[in-house]
């Protein structure tokens, strides 16, 4: 069993009358968490119901709301209950279905969950505004990997861990830079075995999220979009050069990239500019959700070997680290560009104050950063700044700023 930081959050929220819902990408182990929640539940003596809609016998509940009471009422009365409802993006129309429930003040609790379909992240979010408390569950973050391929006991001193058996710790960040987070390809030994689940994984999301679900006519066209966005991954993307590539409309790739960002396959980083005449201000980049399913795309599934090929699934993994670590704090993370060629691989937007972030997948044996970097210092003058490497573990000052040099695991004691 692979422990997941966001079972005591969703935990926490269960006394909450709120809907609690659980989103994320496809075998990401929502039905997994929503399985543990109700089996601590049912160890304290509470009533529960689980219901699945990828199940054909559980579909037939919901053709209305009154059905589906009836059917709680029959399996659990009509006094305080747990309704846990799976693969919610399959029911028509699911946020008015909810709303409808929730709004009838009933002594049921609902657990909710979906893969990221449109309709999971759009219509539901604007039907149930201040009816529910949305969780996302992402692949396994490095933090969950490692503690699972250590058996759990360095579970409360993970960065004492880091910080004696380098050794260890670079061989799991190359394992885990190969293969990435999905549960189901941590949980096998074998490369073989590991990427056959992530083909069937892949498959899977084209057959039923693209295909079925968002109607994508030009499936071929779709599953090439995702395998360039993965080999151009951390740099702009110029939507005019996918659309010839591809042969597909300028605005067909934009809506094929909005999919994939609402069904939790790939993120979009949009630039960070005050200055218009001198700064990139619309070419986005993509990184992606998990690296194991970017490296599956180009075809580099547990293939990297060269310190080169590491770079961009490195500085994936740190945007991973960033999302993870800023979430609920109102800042967003953008990327840096002048057009005469300057960049910054991360810039953490507080409003209040910004933090740049150098990546470098490098042992740094003493501090230095890139031209680049300090153009933006110069520029802007932050209070902090970070450049993220390997190993090294210092601080300089260089005017108003404080450079912090950290090795990749210790970046959250910045942010």
């Amino acid at each position: 069993m692979v422990k997941r930081r966001l079972l005591k959050d969703v935990e926490r929220h269960l006394s909450k009358k709120e809907i609690t819902m659980i989103v994320g990408p496809r075998q990401a182990g929502k039905t997994t968490l929503m399985l543990l929640l109700q089996e601590e539940l049912k160890r304290k003596g509470q009533r529960t119901l689980f219901l699945n809609l990828d199940i054909e016998e559980d579909r037939q509940f919901f053709v209305s709301q009154s059905k589906l009471l009836s059917k709680i009422r029959l399996e659990i009365g009509k006094n305080k209950g747990y309704i846990f409802i799976d693969e919610i993006q399959r029911k028509r129309d699911a946020g008015l279905f909810l709303k409808g429930l929730f709004d009838r003040n009933l002594p049921y609790k609902f657990i909710v969950s979906g893969s990221g379909s449109i309709e999971l992240k759009e219509k539901i979010h604007e039907s149930l505004a201040g009816r529910k408390q949305l969780f996302e569950l992402t692949t396994l973050s490095f933090d969950e990997f490692v503690n699972f391929r250590t058996d759990y006991r360095y579970e409360n001193n993970l960065n004492k861990f880091f910080d004696l058996d380098t050794e260890k710790t670079s061989n799991l960040l190359e394992e885990y830079l190969n293969f990435g987070g999905y549960p189901r390809v941590a949980l096998e030994d074998e490369i073989k075995e590991k990427r056959k689940v992530i083909d069937e994984i892949f498959r899977s999301y084209i057959d039923r999220d693209i295909a079925s679900f968002l109607r994508v006519e030009k499936l071929e066209g779709y599953s090439q979009l995702i395998r360039i966005i993965s080999a151009q991954m951390g740099n702009m993307v110029n939507y005019n050069e996918l659309s010839n590539t591809l042969g597909l409309s300028m605005p067909t790739v934009k809506n094929y990239l909005w999919y994939a960002e609402k069904t939790f396959i790939v993120q979009k980083l949009s630039p960070y500019f005050r200055n218009m005449r001198k700064e990139i201000t619309k070419s986005p980049v993509y990184y992606f959700q998990d690296i194991g399913l970017r490296n599956y795309a180009i075809g580099m599934f547990g293939m990297i070997r060269l310190p080169a090929d590491f770079s961009f699934p490195f500085e994936n993994l740190i945007f991973n680290i960033i999302k993870e670590n800023i979430r609920f704090t109102g800042a967003d993370v953008h990327f840096w560009r002048t057009k005469d060629g300057a960049e910054v691989d991360f810039v953490i937007d507080y409003r209040a104050k910004q933090i740049p972030v150098e990546v470098k997948y490098r042992k740094l044996h003493r501090p230095e950063t890139s031209r680049s970097f300090l153009s933006f210092i110069k520029k802007y003058a932050p209070k902090d700044a970070a450049v993220v490497n390997l190993s090294l573990n210092a601080i300089e000052q260089l005017g108003k700023t404080k450079i912090y040099f950290l090795p990749f695991y210790r970046l959250k004691e910045v942010l």
